[in-house]
């Protein structure tokens, strides 16, 4: 019988390979407490560690535990997979204070009520502890030199000879084999997963259970994920989207989103959010027959964003690019700030003019150019077209709370007129 976990994983798409052919009836035969490792490289997670992330809370929400992994410890030495070249060493305190941040980011997504139902932990507890005459006495006697050598991660580097790979980095596949071991010994674990420029270490891992311990160790590796371009899956032409909000805003988060591609929108349906079989079955035939409604592109961006930052910043969001994109709707609070904190804004006195409102707020270069591109219909109060180059712009034009005045020139260049005297 399959493992109800493991269809899952199929199903969505998330199953790249396993380490064993009866893996589903080594999840049928218990609940299994499952891994996966997070190395604290930057001060937050971004939108390329999601697989594992959601592969784990499905892991989760089928009766499994999960064990979330911050590599405080690994992330001192940094994972040579997937690397052209050696990583700058972080130092204790930002590993530390990385960890401590991708910490609270990763508890959103798991139920951390008890630690029957999953577990956080942090590898330095353990592994900055090790004496390394021990460690090479009982751990890296069982790792053959030849094999790691064969392994992608370190075969690349070697291979290119300007770059080659340090006995540090080279040693990253034993510390966390190490994990696994110590996870099994104390905590049951029994699967790891991970992407699969992570294979070679999971197989390590495994490995070391089997010689030390005599025990079982499997592993899944999910696909590493591009769009339907070929362009690395996360990234935009400013780079990484970040689950940090300080570094990518919740409106920042929904757009990525809501620009998916229609070819890539009902895969990301199925890999990023808890949205069943048919709801999805459904927003695929909606992208099939109708693709310029972009139905399914904004219930992934609203489902994503509530996800990361919460219903209401995603609420929030959402309404932020309604109103951006023609709806005349009024917005609340939240989303009066969200878009004074991703908009130009500038605040003026009632009864400004309108053409030198637009030389003011830079939409327009001289009173000229601001006569001619309302002349010619190209600017907007609220997504109402303008006429009158002679309008001043006044308390009775203002129908957003806090004297707050939506501008626009052209299509997509916005700007924020808060009126003096309601400006908050």
């Amino acid at each position: 019988m399959n493992s109800p976990f493991l269809e899952e994983l199929r199903w969505r798409g998330f199953l790249e390979a396993t380490t064993s052919d009866d893996l589903d009836a080594f999840l049928n035969e218990a609940p299994r407490t499952i891994y996966v490792g997070f190395d604290p490289t930057a001060d937050s997670l971004h939108l390329g560690n999601l697989i594992p992330v959601m592969g784990l809370a499905h892991a989760q929400r089928h009766g499994h535990r999960p064990l979330v992994l911050v590599g405080g410890g690994t992330g001192l030495i940094g994972d040579p997979s997937g690397k052209s070249a050696e990583r700058t060493l972080l130092t204790r305190e930002l590993a530390e204070y990385n960890a401590a941040q991708i910490r609270g980011q990763l508890s959103r997504f798991f139920d951390l009520s008890s630690d029957d139902k999953a577990l956080m932990l942090n590898n330095a507890e353990w592994l900055c502890s090790l004496g390394l005459l021990d460690f090479l006495r009982d751990i890296g006697k069982h790792f053959s030199v030849n094999e790691m050598m064969k392994r992608d991660s370190v075969r690349t580097r070697l291979e290119e000879r300007d770059q080659g790979i340090s006995y540090t980095e080279f040693s990253y596949m034993l510390m966390q084999a190490y994990d696994f071991l110590h996870l099994h010994r104390n905590y049951q674990c029994t699967i790891q997963m991970g992407g699969s420029d992570q294979w070679g270490n999971i197989l390590s891992g495994k490995e070391l259970i089997r010689r030390i311990d005599s025990g079982r160790g499997e592993g899944i590796t999910f696909p590493l994920l591009t769009t339907s371009t070929g362009k690395k899956f996360g990234k935009t032409e400013e780079g990484s989207v970040w689950l940090d909000a300080k570094r990518t805003s919740p409106w920042q988060m929904y757009q990525y989103w809501l620009q998916t591609a229609d070819a890539d929108v009902v895969r990301y349906l199925k890999l990023f959010t808890f949205l069943e079989r048919g709801p999805i079955e459904e927003l695929a035939a909606e992208v099939a027959s109708r693709p310029e409604q972009r139905t399914a592109q904004r219930k992934l961006a609203l489902n994503c964003t509530a996800l990361i930052h919460g219903n209401d910043a995603a609420e929030a969001a959402a309404a932020a690019s309604r109103i951006l994109f023609g709806s005349d709707e009024t917005p609340g609070a939240e989303t009066i700030a969200m878009l004074r904190r991703e908009l130009p804004h500038t605040e003026v006195e009632p009864g400004v003019s309108l053409v030198d409102l637009l030389v003011h707020t830079r939409l327009a270069e001289s009173k000229g150019a601001a006569r001619k591109l309302v002349d010619g219909g190209g600017v907007y109060l609220y997504g109402e077209r303008q006429t009158d180059s002679r309008k001043t712009v006044s308390a009775d034009d203002v129908k957003w709370p806090g004297g707050v005045v939506l501008l626009r020139a052209g299509k997509k260049n916005y700007h924020l007129v808060l009126l003096a005297p309601h400006a908050a």
